[in-house]
C-alpha cells in the first residue's frame, strides 16, 4: 500500500513566523508532528511519503498519482490550503483518510470530499480503521470517547522529512491540561488529566533526534508542560542527566500555566533541564474578565512580578493575550498596551476572543444566539466570530491600537531593554551556525538595509547589549528579527479593515 501523507499550507500569522525564516535559511517554522506521528503508526510494510506544503509550495499531481491513499491533518487555521488539497485528490479520483483538530469540526461540504474520517486520537482509532481496510470493510468514520495513555505513542517517523527545512523540531511529553479556560479547546479534546510519557519513553525520543544529527531549537509541545507538577519534577533530574551528558545539544521551550512562577523548584529544574522559553496565557490584567473565562489560575495574583521572576531565572516568558471578554470596557486597550510595555514580555501575542467550536464560550455564545461565523483559527488576525458586547468596529478598532503600539519600533525596542533588565542566563549559550547567519542578516536587513527609525534602534540595543548583557545577546538578536516579522504582519491585520 503508498501512503501519501499532505500537510496543508499555514498562512501568514503571527505564528508562523514567515518574515523571520529567511534569517537562519529556513523554509517553516515546525514539521508536521502530528503526521510524523501518525506515519509511525501505520504498517511497516507500506511504502509512505510525506509532502508538507510548507516546504513544497506546489502539491503536483505525479504525488497524488502515486498513492493509493492519501492522508491529510490540518488545524482550523489551515482550511483555504485543506479544501484545495481534497479538491485535487477528488479531481485526481484519490481515496482520502483525514484526521485532526479541524475535521471535528469540518463543514459537510468538506467532509464530503472525505472517504474515511479517524477524529479523536490516532492511538485509538486509526488502528481499528487499518484493521478494517485489511478486511475490506472500513467505515467511513472512526470516533472514541476514551483517552489513549501516551505510552501507545510511536516515535515520530523523522526519516520522513528534512529536518534542515525546519527552524524547530518538536517533541511532546504530555496531552491533556488540568484547567478549564472557556475559550480553549484544549480540555475538549484531550481532557483535564494529563497523561503523560514514561521517563525513558521520553528520553529516547530525545536521542532519536539528537542521533538524526538535530542541535538547536526543541519545542515541547504540551499544552500545559506542568499539567502534573509533581510528575515533572521528578521527570526534569533525568533531562537534566542527558542534557549534561549531551552537552546540552538542545534549548527547550514550552507551554505552561502562570503557577509555575510559585514553584521556585520547578523553575530551577526547568532551567537546568535547558528550558529557556515558556510561552503563558496571561490574556488580561482585567480581573473581571479572567473570572469571566474561568482563568483562575490567573486570578488574585500579580501577573507582571510573575513574569519578573521567571525572567529573573532565566526564563524568556511569551505571552498570549486577548481582548473582547463581555468584560472588557474600552479602557482595555490602554490597559493592555501598559500591562505588556511594563512587563517586559516582548513576544506579545494579543488576539481578538473568538469561539472555538464546541467550547464551553462557544456552548454559551450559541445558547445566546450569539454566535455569527466560524472561527478562522487565527485569533490574531482581526476577526471575530460572535456578536460582542463592545461596539464591534470600537473593539477592532482598539485592537488595531494595541498591535500597531506594541509592534512599532520604539515601544518594541523598549520592551526588550524591559527584558534585559531582568532576564538573567542560566547557562552559557553555545553559538550554533545557525544563529551566526541570523546575526549577519540582521545586520544587513534591520541595521543596513531597515529604516531610519528602525536602525537606530537596532545599533543601540545592539551595543548596550554587548556593553552590558553580552549574555543575553543571542536572544536579544533573535527579538529583533522577530519583531520584523511583527511589523509585516501586523500591518497587514491593519490593513484588513
Amino acid at each position: 500500500m503508498k501512503a501519501l501523507l499532505i500537510y496543508p499550507k499555514y498562512p501568514v500569522t503571527f505564528w508562523s513566523f514567515k518574515y523571520a525564516l529567511k534569517y537562519v535559511s529556513k523554509k517553516a517554522a515546525f514539521p508536521p508532528l502530528g503526521l510524523l506521528t501518525v506515519g509511525a503508526l501505520l504498517p511497516e510494510d507500506w511504502d509512505i511519503r510525506l509532502v508538507d506544503l510548507n516546504i513544497n509550495n506546489n502539491l503536483r499531481d505525479s504525488d497524488l498519482q502515486w498513492a493509493d491513499y492519501v492522508f491529510i491533518s490540518a488545524m482550523l487555521v489551515q482550511k483555504e490550503s485543506v479544501a484545495a488539497v481534497l479538491g485535487e485528490c477528488r479531481r485526481l479520483g484519490k481515496k482520502v483518510v483525514a484526521g485532526g483538530p479541524f475535521f471535528n469540526g469540518a463543514s459537510e461540504e468538506l467532509l464530503s470530499l472525505v472517504d474515511h474520517l479517524i477524529l479523536n486520537e490516532a492511538e485509538l482509532t486509526l488502528p481499528q480503521f487499518l484493521k478494517d481496510l485489511a478486511e475490506g470493510k472500513a467505515a467511513r468514520v472512526y470516533r472514541s470517547n476514551e483517552f489513549p495513555p501516551l505510552s501507545v505513542t510511536p516515535v515520530p517517523r523523522w526519516d520522513l522529512i528534512d529536518m534542515k527545512d525546519y527552524a524547530s523540531l518538536m517533541v511532546q511529553y504530555s496531552r491533556g491540561c488540568p484547567y478549564n479556560c472557556d475559550f480553549c479547546d484544549i480540555t475538549t479534546m484531550y481532557g483535564r488529566t494529563p497523561r503523560l510519557k514514561g521517563t525513558g519513553q521520553f528520553l529516547d525520543e530525545l536521542q532519536m533526534i539528537y542521533d538524526r544529527g538535530w542541535r538547536g531549537s526543541l519545542f515541547v509541545v504540551d499544552d500545559n508542560f506542568i499539567g502534573n507538577r509533581v510528575a515533572v519534577k521528578k521527570m526534569l533530574p533525568h533531562i537534566i542527566e542527558w542534557m549534561k551528558v549531551h552537552d546540552y545539544p538542545f534549548y527547550l521551550f514550552t507551554e505552561a500555566s502562570i503557577n509555575i512562577a510559585d514553584d521556585e523548584t520547578l523553575i530551577h529544574l526547568m532551567v537546568e533541564a535547558g528550558f529557556k522559553q515558556v510561552f503563558i496565557g496571561l490574556e488580561t490584567p482585567n480581573e473581571d474578565s479572567l473570572q469571566e473565562c474561568s482563568k483562575n489560575q490567573n486570578c488574585r495574583r500579580d501577573l507582571t512580578a510573575a513574569i519578573r521572576k521567571l525572567q529573573a531565572s532565566g526564563i524568556e516568558v511569551m505571552g498570549g493575550y486577548i481582548v473582547g471578554f463581555d468584560s472588557d470596557d474600552e479602557g482595555i486597550f490602554a490597559r493592555q498596551i501598559k500591562f505588556i510595555q511594563e512587563s517586559g514580555v516582548v513576544t506579545a501575542m494579543v488576539g481578538l476572543l473568538n469561539a472555538l467550536p464546541n467550547t464551553k464560550l462557544w456552548h454559551r455564545l450559541r445558547e445566546a444566539n450569539r454566535l455569527e461565523l466560524t472561527a478562522s483559527g487565527d485569533n490574531t488576525d482581526g476577526s471575530i466570530n460572535f456578536v460582542s458586547k463592545m461596539d464591534r468596529m470600537k473593539l477592532i478598532e482598539g485592537y488595531q491600537r494595541i498591535i500597531k503600539t506594541i509592534y512599532s519600533p520604539k515601544p518594541y525596542y523598549q520592551r526588550i531593554s524591559q527584558f534585559l533588565r531582568y532576564h538573567n542566563p542560566y547557562l552559557k549559550q553555545k553559538i550554533a551556525k545557525g544563529q551566526i547567519k541570523a546575526l549577519l542578516k540582521s545586520i544587513l536587513y534591520i541595521g543596513i538595509l531597515g529604516n531610519g527609525r528602525t536602525q537606530w534602534y537596532y545599533w543601540r540595543l545592539f551595543v548596550k547589549t554587548l556593553l552590558f548583557h553580552r549574555r543575553s545577546f543571542p536572544e536579544v538578536i533573535t527579538l529583533m528579527v522577530y519583531g520584523q516579522h511583527f511589523r509585516k504582519v501586523a500591518k497587514k491585520v491593519c490593513l484588513k479593515s
